[in-house]
Protein backbone atom coordinates (compact mmCIF):
# COMPACT_ATOMS: atom_id res chain seq x y z
CA UNK A 1 0.00 0.00 0.00
CA UNK A 2 1.32 3.43 -0.90
CA UNK A 3 0.37 6.57 0.97
CA UNK A 4 0.76 8.72 -2.15
CA UNK A 5 -2.97 8.80 -2.93
CA UNK A 6 -4.28 8.56 0.63
CA UNK A 7 -5.23 11.87 2.21
CA UNK A 8 -3.49 12.45 5.56
CA UNK A 9 -6.87 12.92 7.24
CA UNK A 10 -8.10 9.47 6.13
CA UNK A 11 -7.93 6.53 8.56
CA UNK A 12 -6.81 3.39 6.74
CA UNK A 13 -6.09 0.24 8.71
CA UNK A 14 -2.56 -0.97 7.98
CA UNK A 15 -3.94 -4.42 7.07
CA UNK A 16 -6.24 -3.03 4.36
CA UNK A 17 -5.19 -3.66 0.77
CA UNK A 18 -5.28 -0.43 -1.25
CA UNK A 19 -4.04 -0.39 -4.83
CA UNK A 20 -1.38 2.22 -5.55
CA UNK A 21 -3.64 3.86 -8.17
CA UNK A 22 -6.64 4.24 -5.84
CA UNK A 23 -7.51 7.60 -4.27
CA UNK A 24 -8.70 7.83 -0.67
CA UNK A 25 -10.05 11.26 0.28
CA UNK A 26 -10.15 13.05 3.62
CA UNK A 27 -12.06 11.62 6.60
CA UNK A 28 -12.56 8.22 4.96
CA UNK A 29 -12.35 5.19 7.27
CA UNK A 30 -11.12 1.89 5.81
CA UNK A 31 -11.25 -1.32 7.84
CA UNK A 32 -8.61 -4.07 8.09
CA UNK A 33 -10.30 -6.62 5.78
CA UNK A 34 -11.08 -4.20 2.96
CA UNK A 35 -9.62 -4.56 -0.55
CA UNK A 36 -9.60 -1.39 -2.69
CA UNK A 37 -8.83 -2.11 -6.34
CA UNK A 38 -7.15 -0.09 -9.11
CA UNK A 39 -8.41 3.41 -9.87
CA UNK A 40 -11.08 3.26 -7.17
CA UNK A 41 -11.93 6.71 -5.80
CA UNK A 42 -13.38 7.36 -2.35
CA UNK A 43 -14.21 11.07 -2.42
CA UNK A 44 -14.38 11.88 1.32
CA UNK A 45 -16.18 10.80 4.52
CA UNK A 46 -16.69 7.28 3.14
CA UNK A 47 -16.79 4.31 5.54
CA UNK A 48 -15.77 0.93 4.12
CA UNK A 49 -15.77 -1.93 6.60
CA UNK A 50 -16.04 -5.71 6.87
CA UNK A 51 -14.73 -8.09 4.21
CA UNK A 52 -15.44 -5.72 1.35
CA UNK A 53 -13.80 -5.74 -2.06
CA UNK A 54 -14.27 -2.78 -4.44
CA UNK A 55 -13.05 -3.34 -7.97
CA UNK A 56 -11.58 -1.27 -10.82
CA UNK A 57 -12.72 2.29 -11.33
CA UNK A 58 -15.61 2.41 -8.88
CA UNK A 59 -16.24 5.86 -7.39
CA UNK A 60 -17.84 6.30 -3.97
CA UNK A 61 -19.18 9.71 -2.97
CA UNK A 62 -19.25 11.34 0.48
CA UNK A 63 -21.04 9.81 3.45
CA UNK A 64 -21.66 6.41 1.86
CA UNK A 65 -21.35 3.45 4.25
CA UNK A 66 -20.20 0.30 2.47
CA UNK A 67 -19.86 -3.21 3.89
CA UNK A 68 -21.32 -2.71 7.35
CA UNK A 69 -23.06 -5.61 9.09
CA UNK A 70 -26.57 -6.56 7.91
CA UNK A 71 -29.70 -4.98 9.33
CA UNK A 72 -30.92 -8.44 10.30
CA UNK A 73 -31.66 -9.42 13.90
CA UNK A 74 -30.61 -13.00 13.13
CA UNK A 75 -27.09 -11.90 12.21
CA UNK A 76 -24.67 -13.09 14.89
CA UNK A 77 -21.32 -11.88 13.66
CA UNK A 78 -20.67 -14.66 11.16
CA UNK A 79 -17.97 -14.15 8.54
CA UNK A 80 -19.72 -12.41 5.64
CA UNK A 81 -18.60 -10.23 2.77
CA UNK A 82 -19.51 -7.67 0.10
CA UNK A 83 -18.21 -7.79 -3.47
CA UNK A 84 -18.54 -4.68 -5.65
CA UNK A 85 -17.66 -4.86 -9.35
CA UNK A 86 -16.09 -2.42 -11.77
CA UNK A 87 -16.89 1.19 -12.70
CA UNK A 88 -19.84 1.63 -10.35
CA UNK A 89 -21.01 5.03 -9.15
CA UNK A 90 -22.11 5.02 -5.51
CA UNK A 91 -23.51 8.40 -4.59
CA UNK A 92 -23.97 10.26 -1.32
CA UNK A 93 -25.46 8.50 1.74
CA UNK A 94 -25.80 5.12 0.01
CA UNK A 95 -25.67 2.09 2.31
CA UNK A 96 -24.72 -1.40 1.10
CA UNK A 97 -24.56 -4.24 3.66
CA UNK A 98 -22.62 -7.49 3.71
CA UNK A 99 -24.30 -10.91 3.59
CA UNK A 100 -25.78 -13.35 6.10
CA UNK A 101 -25.43 -17.08 6.59
CA UNK A 102 -28.87 -17.76 5.09
CA UNK A 103 -27.88 -15.97 1.88
CA UNK A 104 -24.46 -17.53 1.44
CA UNK A 105 -22.69 -14.80 3.42
CA UNK A 106 -22.23 -12.51 0.43
CA UNK A 107 -23.82 -9.45 -1.16
CA UNK A 108 -22.83 -8.94 -4.80
CA UNK A 109 -22.84 -5.83 -6.98
CA UNK A 110 -22.07 -6.11 -10.71
CA UNK A 111 -20.38 -3.65 -13.06
CA UNK A 112 -21.31 -0.19 -14.38
CA UNK A 113 -24.17 0.40 -11.93
CA UNK A 114 -25.42 3.71 -10.58
CA UNK A 115 -26.64 3.93 -6.99
CA UNK A 116 -28.10 7.39 -6.51
CA UNK A 117 -28.16 9.35 -3.27
CA UNK A 118 -29.76 7.78 -0.23
CA UNK A 119 -30.58 4.35 -1.64
CA UNK A 120 -30.05 1.10 0.29
CA UNK A 121 -28.92 -2.36 -0.81
CA UNK A 122 -29.52 -4.94 1.91
CA UNK A 123 -27.76 -8.17 2.84
CA UNK A 124 -27.43 -11.02 0.36
CA UNK A 125 -28.79 -8.98 -2.55
CA UNK A 126 -27.47 -9.82 -6.00
CA UNK A 127 -27.31 -6.82 -8.33
CA UNK A 128 -26.44 -7.33 -12.00
CA UNK A 129 -24.67 -5.06 -14.47
CA UNK A 130 -25.78 -1.58 -15.57
CA UNK A 131 -28.45 -1.41 -12.88
CA UNK A 132 -29.72 2.03 -11.82
CA UNK A 133 -31.17 2.47 -8.33
CA UNK A 134 -32.62 5.97 -8.07
CA UNK A 135 -32.62 8.27 -5.05
CA UNK A 136 -34.15 6.91 -1.86
CA UNK A 137 -35.03 3.47 -3.23
CA UNK A 138 -34.55 0.37 -1.08
CA UNK A 139 -33.66 -3.20 -2.03
CA UNK A 140 -34.40 -5.66 0.78
CA UNK A 141 -32.46 -8.77 1.72
CA UNK A 142 -31.97 -11.70 -0.67
CA UNK A 143 -33.33 -9.80 -3.69
CA UNK A 144 -32.07 -10.33 -7.23
CA UNK A 145 -31.93 -7.48 -9.74
CA UNK A 146 -30.77 -8.75 -13.11
CA UNK A 147 -28.86 -6.72 -15.72
CA UNK A 148 -30.20 -3.34 -16.94
CA UNK A 149 -32.91 -2.96 -14.28
CA UNK A 150 -34.01 0.57 -13.35
CA UNK A 151 -35.51 1.00 -9.88
CA UNK A 152 -37.33 4.32 -9.58
CA UNK A 153 -36.92 6.84 -6.79
CA UNK A 154 -38.46 6.15 -3.37
CA UNK A 155 -39.52 2.66 -4.46
CA UNK A 156 -39.00 -0.52 -2.47
CA UNK A 157 -38.38 -4.16 -3.26
CA UNK A 158 -39.64 -6.81 -0.82
CA UNK A 159 -37.15 -9.41 0.42
CA UNK A 160 -36.57 -12.45 -1.83
CA UNK A 161 -38.11 -10.72 -4.87
CA UNK A 162 -36.47 -11.20 -8.28
CA UNK A 163 -36.60 -8.49 -10.93
CA UNK A 164 -35.78 -9.73 -14.43
CA UNK A 165 -33.39 -8.22 -16.94
CA UNK A 166 -34.35 -4.87 -18.44
CA UNK A 167 -37.38 -4.29 -16.20
CA UNK A 168 -38.31 -0.77 -15.07
CA UNK A 169 -39.91 -0.01 -11.72
CA UNK A 170 -41.63 3.37 -11.57
CA UNK A 171 -41.08 5.85 -8.77
CA UNK A 172 -42.80 5.36 -5.39
CA UNK A 173 -43.67 1.73 -6.17
CA UNK A 174 -43.68 -1.16 -3.71
CA UNK A 175 -42.69 -4.42 -5.43
CA UNK A 176 -43.84 -7.50 -3.52
CA UNK A 177 -43.67 -10.18 -6.24
CA UNK A 178 -41.26 -11.25 -8.98
CA UNK A 179 -41.14 -9.11 -12.12
CA UNK A 180 -40.61 -10.71 -15.53
CA UNK A 181 -37.70 -9.53 -17.73
CA UNK A 182 -38.45 -6.32 -19.67
CA UNK A 183 -41.54 -5.68 -17.51
CA UNK A 184 -42.89 -2.23 -16.68
CA UNK A 185 -44.19 -1.86 -13.11
CA UNK A 186 -45.70 1.12 -11.32
CA UNK A 187 -48.22 2.00 -8.63
CA UNK A 188 -48.28 2.15 -4.81
CA UNK A 189 -48.46 -1.65 -4.85
CA UNK A 190 -46.74 -2.34 -8.12
CA UNK A 191 -48.70 -3.97 -10.93
CA UNK A 192 -47.27 -5.23 -14.21
CA UNK A 193 -48.57 -2.80 -16.84
CA UNK A 194 -46.67 -3.78 -19.95
CA UNK A 195 -43.15 -4.03 -21.31
CA UNK A 196 -40.22 -1.65 -21.10
CA UNK A 197 -40.46 -0.77 -24.79
CA UNK A 198 -38.38 2.39 -24.48
CA UNK A 199 -35.51 0.45 -22.94
CA UNK A 200 -35.74 -2.30 -25.55
CA UNK A 201 -35.56 0.22 -28.38
CA UNK A 202 -32.69 2.14 -26.77
CA UNK A 203 -30.73 -1.11 -26.53
CA UNK A 204 -31.17 -1.84 -30.22
CA UNK A 205 -33.50 -4.82 -29.88
CA UNK A 206 -34.81 -5.79 -33.31
CA UNK A 207 -38.43 -4.96 -34.12
CA UNK A 208 -39.11 -8.66 -34.77
CA UNK A 209 -38.08 -9.48 -31.20
CA UNK A 210 -40.11 -6.59 -29.79
CA UNK A 211 -43.17 -7.84 -31.67
CA UNK A 212 -42.53 -11.35 -30.31
CA UNK A 213 -42.28 -9.96 -26.79
CA UNK A 214 -45.56 -8.07 -27.17
CA UNK A 215 -47.30 -11.21 -28.43
CA UNK A 216 -45.83 -13.23 -25.56
CA UNK A 217 -47.01 -10.65 -23.04
CA UNK A 218 -50.56 -10.84 -24.39
CA UNK A 219 -50.51 -14.63 -24.17
CA UNK A 220 -49.25 -14.51 -20.58
CA UNK A 221 -51.98 -11.98 -19.77
CA UNK A 222 -54.95 -13.55 -21.51
CA UNK A 223 -54.20 -17.17 -22.46
CA UNK A 224 -55.83 -20.28 -21.05
CA UNK A 225 -54.65 -22.04 -17.90
CA UNK A 226 -52.51 -20.77 -15.02
CA UNK A 227 -49.68 -18.29 -15.40
CA UNK A 228 -47.11 -21.11 -15.28
CA UNK A 229 -49.05 -23.22 -17.78
CA UNK A 230 -49.23 -20.31 -20.20
CA UNK A 231 -45.51 -19.68 -19.78
CA UNK A 232 -44.66 -23.35 -20.38
CA UNK A 233 -46.78 -23.43 -23.52
CA UNK A 234 -45.22 -20.21 -24.75
CA UNK A 235 -41.74 -21.66 -24.22
CA UNK A 236 -42.48 -24.54 -26.57
CA UNK A 237 -43.69 -22.20 -29.33
CA UNK A 238 -41.15 -19.39 -29.52
CA UNK A 239 -37.78 -18.92 -31.21
CA UNK A 240 -37.11 -15.45 -29.77
CA UNK A 241 -34.20 -15.36 -27.34
CA UNK A 242 -35.88 -12.47 -25.54
CA UNK A 243 -39.10 -14.39 -25.01
CA UNK A 244 -37.06 -17.40 -23.89
CA UNK A 245 -35.42 -15.14 -21.31
CA UNK A 246 -38.86 -14.44 -19.82
CA UNK A 247 -39.81 -18.13 -19.88
CA UNK A 248 -36.56 -19.20 -18.20
CA UNK A 249 -37.12 -16.54 -15.55
CA UNK A 250 -40.70 -17.64 -14.86
CA UNK A 251 -39.65 -21.28 -14.63
CA UNK A 252 -36.69 -20.52 -12.35
CA UNK A 253 -36.58 -21.00 -8.59
CA UNK A 254 -38.33 -18.30 -6.60
CA UNK A 255 -39.55 -17.66 -3.07
CA UNK A 256 -42.24 -15.26 -4.32
CA UNK A 257 -45.19 -15.39 -6.71
CA UNK A 258 -45.29 -13.24 -9.85
CA UNK A 259 -46.80 -9.91 -10.70
CA UNK A 260 -49.33 -10.94 -13.34
CA UNK A 261 -49.82 -8.94 -16.54
CA UNK A 262 -52.71 -6.48 -16.58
Amino acid sequence: MTEANIHPLAIVDPNAQVDFSAQIGPFCIIGPDVVIGPEVVLKSHVVVSGRTKINLGTVVFPFAVIGEVPQDLKFDGEDSRLEIGKRNRIREHVTINSGTERGGNVTRIGNDCMFMAGCHIAHDASIGNRVVVVNGAGVAGHCVLEDDVILGGLSGVHQFVRIGRGAVIGAVTMVTHDVIPFGLVHGPRGGLHGLNLVGLKRNGVDRVDITALQAAYQMLAQGDGTFYERAALLGSETDSKYVKKIIDFVMGDSDRSFLSPH
